[in-house]
């Protein structure tokens, strides 16, 4: 990805001084690590009438699978191949973005100690960004720059210069000029980025409402493209989108009535604030395991691959749960799980409902059989998939509960983690990350194998586009079906 900033200047106004509000030295090549790859910021010219800047951002695809183990998604051939082939070395996209913010964040911020007075004084500026995604074309991206003041060329990319007659791409080479303070410059192009590529690399979480009315200051209230941009930004999650509209809304009344916002913002008072924090994901699917529990009226529980006991430890908060079975093969998770439920400490009533066990789920284990309910909460993407299959048997063939629920990452919602670069599965020891479509294939060839029904339930903030973060599968199987199957063993035996 490539980007580079130009301004002109004179004896008395050096165009040089670009260096001061960069914070980064013309006569020297820097290079800066990011999440994606590597940002390099060098100065093709820096003479006293003209100076460019170069932010050129080397995203290593090939490092971002392997540091994935090379998995992709689902470990599917034609779906790994996809980590290789995408336009994320070239286009400048979301990591283009977030490279600025962190590269240039003292001259976003308009900070210069060296020279005060230079973040005030507006510059002739020159933007070139050679591919720009532009979901929306070249009238979108006039429409996005040329209300903040910038005159717009944005001619569209053909598809092959040697094949005109298939037309152009969904990218454009794009020059913004204009006078403009170059943290604002800098600010426009952090949020619209990602918004003419209508894609974030990342997970899109509510402290990007406050990011963006940063970055969007003294300019997106009064935007025309308000909402578009609003929308865009936030991966068109309408419930952080309404947030950050009402927030812009109060900002064009204070202006409007030459107020503070905190003076026109005075219906709530913070010290009595009562709104809630966003529930972390983890604590959404144990809730969404308890309630599937519930509902069929579970008394007897396993959790296999229990781990360090936190869902042995929320159904133990509940009596009608009277046996809970956390099984898994390290002995080191059942010790932390041991010390996380105080077994030593705890009344007697309470330990008679609760056991830890070692075993592996890919071998039958008669101590398994017998129970109402198993769990298998994100297990089942620590195992190689070679090994699914006596996974499979062990749990729905051999112990065989009337009900299975299983919970594994859905893949395609991994684009909106924030922290998770473009590539990655979410833990590092994760064999594979399924699709919506690849974990219901599972699913139902499990379910159709063994004489179980299936149904499927989103876990978090189910997203219109990529889903929900987690995928939950729940098994039952009438007891009529259990019995034969108990009597097709017998017989065999």
């Amino acid at each position: 990805m490539f980007l580079t900033i130009s301004t002109t200047g004179t004896p008395e106004r050096p165009a040089t001084d670009l260096g001061f509000l960069l914070h980064k030295h013309p006569d020297k090549a820097q290079a800066f690590s990011t999440s994606y790859g590597k940002a390099h910021v060098v100065y093709p010219e820096a003479s006293v009438e003209r100076c460019t800047a170069a932010l050129l951002l080397e995203v290593d695809a090939v490092a971002l699978v392997r540091r994935g183990k090379g998995k992709g998604r689902g470990g599917a051939p034609d779906a790994a191949l996809a980590q290789y082939v995408n336009d994320r070395p070239y286009a400048a996209s979301s990591l283009l973005a977030v490279a600025l913010s962190s590269v240039f964040s003292s001259a976003m911020k308009g900070t210069c100690q060296a020279k005060p007075e230079l973040p005030a004084r507006p510059l002739p500026l020159r933007v070139e960004v050679p591919a720009l995604p532009a979901r929306g074309g070249a009238d979108l991206v006039r429409a996005l720059f040329e209300p903040l003041g910038w005159t717009v060329s944005a001619e569209p990319v053909a598809l092959d210069t040697e094949f005109p007659e298939w037309g152009d791409s969904r990218y454009v080479s794009l020059v913004l000029e204009g006078e403009q303070r170059l943290a604002d410059a800098l600010r426009h192009l952090y949020v619209l980025l990602p918004v003419l590529d209508d894609a974030k690399h990342y997970w899109v979480s509510s402290d990007e409402v406050d990011k963006l009315l940063r970055a969007g200051e003294g300019w997106l209230p009064d935007h025309p493209e308000q909402k578009l941009i609003t929308s865009r930004y936030l991966s068109r999650r309408w419930s952080l989108t309404r947030q950050a509209m009402e927030r812009l809304e109060l900002v064009r009344l204070a202006e409007t009535d030459d107020s503070a916002v905190e003076e026109i913002d005075n219906a709530v008072d913070e010290q009595t604030d009562t709104e809630e924090k966003p529930v972390p994901l983890a604590v959404q699917r144990r809730d969404a395991i308890v309630a599937a529990l519930k509902a069929t009226d579970a008394a007897k529980v396993l959790d296999l691959g229990c781990g360090q006991g936190q869902l042995v430890q929320e159904l133990l908060k509940d009596t009608r749960f009277t046996e809970i079975v956390g099984v898994d093969v390290s002995m080191r998770a059942l010790t932390i799980a041991s010390r996380r439920l105080k077994l030593d400490r705890m009344g007697e009533r309470q330990a008679e409902r609760v056991k830890l066990v070692q075993g592996s789920l890919a071998y039958t284990d008669k101590r398994l059989k017998g129970y109402d309910a198993a769990v298998l909460s994100e297990v089942i993407e620590h195992l190689d998939l070679p090994r699914l299959p006596a996974l499979e048997y062990a749990v729905f063939g051999s112990a065989r509960p009337r009900t299975v629920i299983v919970t594994t990452p859905n893949v395609e919602y991994n684009v909106r983690w924030e922290t998770l670069p473009a590539g990655h599965v979410r833990h590092g020891d994760h064999r594979f990350e399924w699709t919506r479509e690849e974990f219901r294939g599972w699913a139902g060839t499990v379910a159709e194998r063994h004489g179980y029904g299936v149904k499927f339930v989103p876990v978090g903030p189910d997203d219109p586009e990529v889903g929900p973060p987690t995928q939950m599968a729940v098994f039952t199987v009438s007891a009529q079906n259990t019995k034969d199957q108990n009597t097709k063993e017998e017989k065999a035996a």
